[in-house]
């Protein structure tokens, strides 16, 4: 039985600007899974980070501040009676049934938030063998929370941006709200990863142009390159190898799109591995041209040449004209 030969894969890094381009259209832990999905298509995933100042996290899209009114206002007219829902709301944490979703988001207030604040407390406090047990033991308690605390309590700030980003596994980073604080994080982390060999395949998420020297640092050092944003024409994805839109990220089109670009990419290699370089190193190696040249044999020569012996030779040699045969008896007599 033939062993079979595994394919080795780059290892790709998923870069994310915030600050320029959030999941403004589309939900974040969706937006997220749907980009890792068609990054992974270029290799194996193995780096996600993501860079905002405070005012990315506390900002909240027109389309989810509307759905809160639409919500707001539903729950008003189940207060009142007017509307009825078709299915009670179920509570996610204790399977409890309520007829009014102002009255499961009370009673997820005072009991299930409630505990859940108790068990953190209980783990921060706690120190050493303790504190592993008890993360040991609420781990599933704490988890179920988080999932069911998503759907039925209003986030303080913002609309949750960080916690989607991290359930979806990014490593999430707020920087200082200076000026330009997080391209330079982001582009110092990305120039970290390069030095450092971690990644072959850069996805950077941003429309910003300031990233286009870092982008072609990445190509220098024969790094593919990949940009996920709106601006068709911009300066970005022209650097860059290959380009998509979050249309396309989130249609699945950019997944499907990336095993072609997968293939020109190997076409590439190929073909640059086939072009053919000096090397004289290479060469004195391979054909045993390791001796030094002898330096006055070959001035000696070049001197035979420049003082006419070469050519005295040759008049000698050349005394008849070219179209006159020699005959046998000059043979013989030479």
């Amino acid at each position: 039985m033939s062993s079979l030969k595994k394919v080795p894969q780059n290892n790709v890094g998923i870069f994310w600007d915030l600050d320029n381009k959030p999941p403004k259209s589309f939900p974040p832990y969706e937006a997220a899974v749907r980009l890792k999905k068609a990054a992974s298509e270029f290799g194996v995933v193995r780096y996600m980070v993501a860079y905002a100042n405070s005012h990315a996290f506390s900002y909240v899209p027109p389309d989810v501040r509307e759905q809160r009114k639409e919500r707001k206002a539903l729950d008003q007219l189940e207060n009142k009676g007017v509307v009825k829902p078709d299915e009670p709301h179920i509570c996610r944490v204790c399977g409890r049934r309520f007829y009014t979703n102002e009255k499961l988001v009370n009673h997820f207030k005072q009991i299930h938030e409630r505990e859940q604040t108790k068990r953190v407390n209980q783990i921060e406090s706690a120190r050493g063998k303790m504190r592993v047990k008890l993360v040991a033991k609420f781990s599933m308690k704490m988890e179920k929370y988080k999932k069911a605390v998503r759907d039925v309590l209003t986030p303080k700030i913002g609309y949750g941006l960080a916690d989607e980003l991290k359930r979806a596994g990014f490593w999430v980073r707020t920087v200082s709200d200076k000026p330009q604080a997080a391209d330079i994080a982001l582009r110092n982390h990305m120039v970290d990863m390069m030095d450092r060999r971690r990644v072959e395949c850069l996805v950077l998420v941003s429309d910003d142009s300031d990233f286009m020297e870092v982008l072609k640092e990445a190509r220098l050092r024969c790094l593919k390159t990949v940009v996920v944003g709106d601006s068709n024409d911009g300066a970005l994805k022209r650097t860059a190898d290959t380009g998509f839109s979050w249309q396309e990220i989130m249609m699945g089109k950019a997944k499907k799109e990336a095993v072609s670009v997968v293939g020109r990419w190997k076409d590439r290699d190929v073909l640059k591995r086939l072009e053919w370089t000096y090397d004289p190193e290479r060469d004195r190696k391979l054909y045993g041209l390791d001796d030094e040249f002898d330096l006055e044999s070959w001035d000696s020569e070049l001197e035979g040449f420049s003082s006419g012996e070469y050519d005295d030779h040759l008049q000698k040699e050349d005394k008849n004209a070219w179209w006159e045969l020699g005959s046998d008896s000059d043979l013989k007599s030479q």
